[in-house]
């Protein structure tokens, strides 16, 4: 509060504590506004002043002076730091400038890595997490369970197997712990210089499988179909909103003249794509997955080598695919309708095509449901 002096580190962590107790998403520290909760995809304001300039530099302060961060606030204009509260949780934390003043958006992130089974993913991701070669891909928007997914991928397997696991993260979320398998965990930034060098470097530290927080470029794609090329099991997310665009995605961060090289790359190599949805409980009491699900079959990999054929993914995934796991969004949500675990408007709001979806609902139904 102005003329009171910047909010203390006390107070901030009492506000990460509730963020955890509310089980919030994210909390957001923005000048003009009181911290601020995203609680099962809706935003909650604390009972608290508007943060002044001072209240968020401190913030800043606390976060990027904590140990083995590597930064102070005149080192950048945003970046992307993990924040611990030894006994509360874990925080990814984006800190960034906007008219001249510091913000913060803290994510929280548990200590204990959720199984499957409490995540409400279906099995087919337990089949995903068998494999051991190619690139597993798992993509949806921010805040969708990506990261979650991904970590439970990752524990799943080191509790079964002694594998060596190297994971080049933007930044570090979840710490492994335990298990039968070996981890090395590296943070661009703070470890390493980019995911490129990272990348590179994961090659020749004798990793049995590697995990790359985000694909973001033509080089870190290039360096991760190699690893998968040569053995490895390479596991990695994506900003796409389903799966067709999840792979228009990785051949697209190519050259035109390249795409039809990578295309065959990527469809000797893909092992499945896991696209994620949260969506509200039909009894709003928190949130639940809607998963699409593709598994690299050999008709699978033909439709990718030919490029003009991956939108037919989404029939091949709710036909032919269906036997083995596979689904698309709009079979699913309408398997989470059926089972009264999320309503109709979500379902529809949620839906690839929307008139397909409502009218298989009221076929089955006889009648549009209330």
């Amino acid at each position: 509060m102005e003329g009171q002096g910047p909010l203390s580190e006390e107070m901030f962590h009492s506000f990460l504590q509730l963020a955890v107790k509310r089980q919030a998403s994210d909390v957001h520290f923005e000048v003009g506004y009181p911290p601020t909760y995203r609680v099962f995809g809706e935003l909650l304001a604390a009972k608290y002043p508007p943060l002044s300039h001072a209240d968020t530099e401190a913030i800043a302060n606390f976060v990027l002076q904590a140990p083995g961060s590597g930064f102070t606030p005149l080192d950048f204009r945003e970046v992307d730091r993990s924040y611990s509260l030894p006994g509360v949780s874990r925080f990814r934390a984006s800190i960034f400038k906007q008219r001249g003043s510091w913000g913060a958006v803290m994510r929280t992130i548990p200590f204990q890595i959720p199984e499957f089974e409490s995540l409400n993913l279906p099995a087919v991701v337990k089949t995903i997490a068998d494999a051991r070669r190619g690139l597993v891909c798992v993509t949806g928007a921010t805040g969708n369970g990506k990261s979650t997914t991904i970590a439970s991928i990752i524990n799943y397997i080191i509790q079964q197997e002694r594998l060596h696991v190297v994971t080049v993260e933007d930044p570090i979320e979840f710490i492994f712990a335990g298990g039968k398998g070996l981890v090395i965990q590296r943070e661009v930034g703070s470890d390493t210089a980019s995911y490129t060098d990272a990348l590179r470097a994961a090659l020749r530290q004798d990793p049995d499988i590697i995990m790359v927080g985000e694909l973001r470029d033509r080089e870190a794609a290039d360096i991760c179909l190699k690893a998968a090329e040569t053995g490895h099991l390479v596991i990695t997310s994506l900003h796409t909103p389903d799966v067709p665009r999840a792979v228009g995605r990785i051949v697209g961060l190519f050259p035109a003249d390249e795409q039809d090289g990578v295309r065959a790359r990527l469809a000797d190599n893909l092992q499945a794509v896991i696209a994620l949805r949260l969506l509200m409980r039909a009894d709003a009491t928190g949130l639940i997955p809607a998963v699409e699900a593709l598994l690299a079959t050999t008709t699978v990999r033909e439709m990718i080598r030919d490029g003009s054929k991956v939108n037919d993914l989404r029939t091949y995934m709710d036909q032919a695919g269906a036997d083995l796991g596979m689904h698309s969004f709009d079979q699913y949500l309408y398997r989470l309708h059926e089972a009264k675990r999320i309503g109709l408007d979500t379902a529809l709001a949620n839906a690839t095509n929307r008139a397909d979806l409502e009218r298989r609902i009221m076929m089955e139904t006889g009648g549009r449901p209330a």
